[in-house]
């Protein structure tokens, strides 16, 4: 396989050349950097917070830290599927329903989306800007435990949508 890739730093740069939809390349790259801008921040939040409990005995400041990790996975992971799928099924030649490419694009930018509502509903009061918009007063007015379902549902969406459009696989056969 002349034309393959190595791992993840590869397959997005060959999702982007293989697709054919604008969806997907716009969401390849707007993708990538968002996954990038995470892992920085998911990085330097769990190395500040590490900095700030160093005197700390184990337990639970060690449990904590180590939920920064599966939050930062929880995020990336779903920012970075649509991109993977889209890959795979270009390199391994599979026969891909139509619009495959354009849905897992759209449904990466749902889930960006979704964690754009996340922040705004679990935005703390001394950082929410009354806007005035309805939408927004609506978000801020949940209560912040009910930021982890915007994130949920569209990840949930990305994989759902894998699996329905996925089609003519070879994976299929039996």
């Amino acid at each position: 396989m002349a034309d393959s890739y190595g791992g993840v730093f590869g397959a997005i740069p060959y999702a982007f050349r293989a697709t054919e939809s604008r969806t997907m390349r716009a969401y390849a790259a707007i993708g990538a950097l968002a996954a990038g801008f995470v892992t920085l921040v998911i990085g330097l939040a769990l190395v500040v917070w590490m900095g700030e409990t160093a005197s700390v005995q184990s337990g639970t400041f060690l449990f904590s830290r180590s939920l920064y990790v599966v939050a930062g996975l929880a995020m990336v992971g779903p920012l970075l599927a649509p991109i993977l799928f889209v890959a795979r099924r270009h390199r391994r030649g599979d026969a891909v329903a139509a619009g495959y490419d354009r849905w897992m694009g759209v449904a990466g930018f749902a889930f960006l989306l979704s964690i754009y509502l996340a922040l705004v509903v679990t935005a703390p009061a001394g950082l929410r800007d009354p806007s005035g918009s309805v939408v927004v007063e609506a978000l801020y007015a949940l209560p912040r435990p009910a930021g982890v379902v915007p994130p949920i549902t569209a990840a949930l969406a990305v994989f759902a949508a894998h699996f329905r459009l996925r089609g003519g696989s070879g994976d299929d056969a039996t």
